[in-house]
């Protein structure tokens, strides 16, 4: 349940930029192939996405979100835990006593053991399940965020492609064409770190 390269890769993918500007013909469309047109003039840019998690200088929302949901689940945790550590415990008592204990004795620490274990299943299914929900409703609204902005950012711009490093090899680009940078820069001036988050249920 610890936040990291998990929902890192989770976002990124979501959030993955290579072909979202590229113009696409439509799916229905029957025009024929222009044979004999000029090669249209294209500006391509890349963008590293993974430095929008960066605690220091990617994306401030999702620092910010990403910090409330650990403290939010904190509680879980800690309880998940405490009991993996009672259970643990238990075990390595029921294996040293093993050959000297009471049968009976050994037999209530055996059952006990299998219920804290039932238990730490349970807890622990629980959680991620609202774990996962919590957090495709406390991110999803910041990856549409993205979207729009890169789409607008790069409109501006007059970029026709932007590739994203971070999901497709490069195997070289001027340093002139990286506007990671520029894109941060831009969506954290629009976008403050404070961003309202939806409570729990």
């Amino acid at each position: 349940m610890k936040i990291d390269r998990l929902i890192a890769v989770a976002f990124l993918a979501a959030i993955a930029v290579s072909p979202a500007l590229a113009q696409t013909r439509p799916s229905g469309s029957t025009a024929a192939p222009q044979t004999g047109a000029a090669v249209p003039e294209s500006k391509i840019a890349l963008i590293y996405s993974e430095a929008f998690l960066d605690p220091k200088t990617g994306i401030a929302r999702f620092n910010t979100l990403m910090t409330n949901l650990t403290r939010e689940f904190q509680p879980r945790q800690t309880e998940l835990q405490q009991l993996q550590q009672k259970a643990q415990q238990l075990k390595d008592e029921i294996e040293k006593t093993r050959s000297v204990a009471e049968p009976r004795a050994l037999q209530q620490k055996v059952d006990q053991l299998e219920q804290w274990n039932k238990e730490l299943q349970r807890k622990g299914e629980d959680a991620q399940a609202a774990y996962t929900k919590r957090r495709t409703e406390m991110f999803s609204p910041l990856e549409e965020d993205i979207k729009k902005t890169l789409e607008i950012f790069a409109k501006q711009r007059g970029i026709n492609v932007i590739i994203d490093g971070s999901q497709v090899p490069v195997v070289y680009a001027a340093d002139s064409i990286d506007v990671t940078r520029a894109f941060i820069n831009d969506f954290n001036s629009k976008n403050p770190a404070t961003a309202s988050v939806t409570a729990p249920n």
